[in-house]
């Protein structure tokens, strides 16, 4: 009998013990270097939940923004490199960064790992109603006409929406100024709002604006049209603008260190959530085309992206900071 109730005080404290650290088990942050309601964000938040089944832990969306991504990356290279921590990336922070800054707290290619590339999204040019454009030729005839030129809100300076905004001002000499925001949601906001005439931005924010009509879609960028927007034309299709090609991603990376299995774990789980056909089509419904790669092909794809951005960043006419 004395067993049987040292047995039971034993079973009781190893129960005791297994739900206090389940208690105590850390939440998996996935960090947006953006502000709540653009198109990282988003697709940030239809991720979350079957991540968090595929993992057997809570994934949580940590929204960081500052400093065009840089805040949400520094904080992810700071971060214990035990897979509990992940960026969920963006082209202005890891690719364009180191062109555009002469200094940075980190190195994004030293600083990080590469998991996955989730998925890829044009950059479209909407324009709100009031502004009276509706076509491209239009929209660079309106800009030519005014006297200070036309803002356009991106994400932040130093964006891919800001590179593609002062491209496409160097190829047509129109002016276009520049209106950095702490996202795409704050500054499709503003457009919808009148505040701004233009934004250059992901499709994902804008696309249910773009089918309510409170917002014009001149042009995507993209080198061919998108299959959920076919009838808004690229900027390549105009006269003169051949060639002209930007575009948006959303990656995941982890701090450096973080050891090989946890990398392939989460590669696995992203890959395999974004193969659900429910996800897909939430995805595709944002304008993002999923994808999940591997991590050997995202890291070709950075190298590649790194170059492409650095040489478009010649024809901008800006310098480094």
């Amino acid at each position: 009998m004395r067993r049987m109730k040292l047995f039971a005080i034993l079973l009781a404290a190893l129960s005791l013990a297994g739900s206090n650290a389940a208690g105590q088990q850390k939440n998996v942050s996935l960090v947006v270097p953006f502000a709540p309601g653009g198109g990282h964000d988003s697709m940030a938040r239809i991720l979350s939940g079957p991540l968090s089944a595929e993992l057997g832990q809570t994934v949580i969306v940590d929204n960081k923004p500052g400093a065009n991504g840089m805040v949400g990356a520094d904080y992810t290279v700071r971060a214990k490199p035990d897979g509990m921590t992940i960026l969920f990336a963006s082209p202005a922070e890891i690719v364009i960064a180191p062109t555009v800054y002469k200094t940075m707290r980190y190195d994004p290619f030293k600083d990080l790992m590469p998991v996955t590339l989730a998925g890829t999204t044009p950059i479209a040019i909407v324009a709100n109603p009031a502004l009276g454009v509706h076509t491209f030729a239009e929209l660079i005839a309106k800009a030519k006409s005014e006297k200070d030129g036309l803002a356009y809100g991106t994400p932040g300076e130093g964006s891919s929406q800001h590179l593609a905004g002062a491209w496409l001002s160097q190829l047509t000499g129109a002016k276009f100024v520049h209106v950095p925001y702490k996202g795409a949601g704050p500054a499709t906001n503003d457009v919808v709002a009148g505040h701004t005439p233009l934004a250059i931005v992901g499709m994902a924010p804008v696309l249910p604006f773009i089918r309510s009509g409170k917002l014009i879609a001149v042009a995507v960028t993209s080198h061919e049209r998108v299959m959920w927007a076919k009838d808004v034309p690229t900027v390549a299709e105009q006269p003169g603008m051949a060639g002209f090609e930007a575009w948006h991603w959303e990656g995941v990376m982890v701090p450096k260190g973080t050891p090989p299995e946890i990398v392939q774990k989460l590669q696995a789980a992203f890959s395999a959530v974004l193969q659900k056909p429910d996800v897909r089509a939430q995805l595709q419904e944002l304008g993002v085309d999923p994808v999940g790669n591997s991590t050997a092909e995202f890291t070709a794809f950075l190298a590649a992206d790194r170059d492409r951005f650095a040489k478009m960043f010649t024809y901008t006419g800006l310098q480094p900071e």
